[in-house]
């Protein structure tokens, strides 16, 4: 193993998997810390995902240690921390927490964050996080249900997260290259900063990052951050040229589509799905999670029996969203809804579901635990940041696990009509 990964969440993991294959790397990614050997095969990186992004800070912290512990013990020379694009966080953790923790563990002194994606519009710039042309304070994840973030500027908002002094490279830093970012690097860490945000505009920008980062002993960030790590492991003869890192088998079967996310992006492709296709709109106050998934369940009888593709979804607009939280509580209806999911999911597998398109990474990390899946292999991009898997075990499930904010209006129907019929 060359790189080792450690993912806040299941699509994020995916996400980072996504962004390695592409560099040629053979990546599996781990449901967890893997409870057995041989998982991971003979993969140049392994991602462990974590459901971490929004449980207690100090959990968030032992199991992060528990995935580098793991991560060391099969080789891993870099360690490589992901986070969401838009820093998905609160001002008690995790990002911070467990940067702390990765850096102690792992005795340095200095790491950079960088969650930048450009291809999906995430930018960072004098520090502050762009999501398109709006600040991150002024897009829609100010009302995101979990995590409402109301700064933009991650100098203040890491700051808030860690006792450790926190630093900019600024873009007219980063423009000049590697070289100029690495005495960047060592001036901060010479000065006591800890964690630097580093500005990207463009993916050049995170490839110049990448290079620069190659003695790190950890790296934090988004996918986009890893785009130059493959190149690193190459220039030192531990990477082959040219390899193709992204074959899986098909897998055939039925399909359905599992949309917990109530990102702007999942609302629209729940919108655009349900003009042509069966939807169903799970109900958070039609009882335990049990009834809701039942209810479900019946809506699509007719889809299960014959085969055909379904939508069955939470998304839903802020105000609505808000209203269900003000009568169950945020963490009940939370609980609800992925048990519900979690319910549905083993349901339709069972009646010969095998291809799941699941959005959100919540409703992801749910549903493969649920599925009993321990790891993934990486196959085709479906759009960016979001590729096909195949489970690895004995029943091989398809599935394609999208963070809310990604992929593009028609992303249900573009994933499904991807594969072989």
């Amino acid at each position: 193993m060359l790189l080792g990964c450690i993912a806040d969440d299941f699509t994020g993991a995916t996400d980072l998997a996504n962004v390695l294959v592409q560099g040629g790397m053979r990546t599996v990614q781990t449901i967890g810390v893997p409870a057995r050997e041989g998982v991971a095969g003979d993969a140049d990186a392994v991602v462990v995902a974590l459901k971490s992004r929004t449980i207690a800070a100090p959990e968030a912290v032992a199991q992060s240690l528990a995935a580098l512990a793991w991560l060391r013990a099969h080789g891993a020379r870099q360690v490589f921390f992901k986070y969401c694009s838009t820093f998905d966080s609160t001002d008690a953790g995790n990002i911070g927490p467990v940067a702390d923790a990765l850096l102690e563990a792992l005795g340095a002194r200095f790491t950079i964050a960088c969650p930048a994606l450009p291809v999906n519009r995430r930018t960072i710039y004098l520090g502050h996080l762009f999501v398109g042309d709006l600040l991150l304070s002024d897009s829609p994840m100010r009302d995101h249900p979990l995590t409402p973030m109301r700064d933009a500027n991650l100098v203040r908002v890491l700051a808030r997260q860690t006792p450790r002094r926190v630093g900019n490279v600024p873009w007219p830093v980063v423009a000049r290259g590697a070289g100029s970012i690495r005495a960047a690097f060592d001036r901060l860490a010479g000065e006591g900063f800890a964690h630097a945000v580093v500005d990207a505009i463009a993916d050049d920008d995170l490839m110049e990052i990448g290079a620069a980062s190659a003695d790190l002993a950890l790296v934090t960030g988004g996918s986009g951050v890893a785009l130059g790590l493959p190149r690193n492991f190459r220039a030192a003869g531990l990477l082959a040229e040219g390899a193709d890192a992204a074959a899986v088998p098909n897998v055939a079967g039925a399909s359905a589509v599992l949309a917990g996310s109530c990102s702007a992006a999942t609302q629209a492709q729940v919108a655009q799905w349900a003009r042509d296709h069966p939807a169903v709109a799970l109900d958070p106050l039609a009882g335990d999670a049990a009834a809701i998934a039942a209810r479900a369940l019946s809506a699509v009888e007719g889809e299960l029996r014959d085969g055909r593709p379904f939508l069955v979804y939470s998304t839903a607009a802020p105000e609505a969203v808000a209203a269900v939280q003000s009568r169950l509580g945020r963490e009940r209806s939370a609980g609800l809804i992925e048990d519900a999911f979690s319910i549905l999911a083993r349901e339709a597998v069972e009646r010969g579901v095998r291809r799941l398109v699941v959005a959100g990474g919540e409703t992801s990390g749910a549903i493969v635990q649920a599925l009993g899946v321990e790891a993934l292999s990486i196959g085709p991009e479906i759009d960016p940041g979001v590729p096909w898997t195949t489970s690895i075990g004995p029943r091989p499930l398809a599935l394609a696990l999208k963070s809310g904010n990604f992929g593009a209006g028609d992303f249900f129907a573009k994933s499904l009509a991807m594969l072989p019929p």
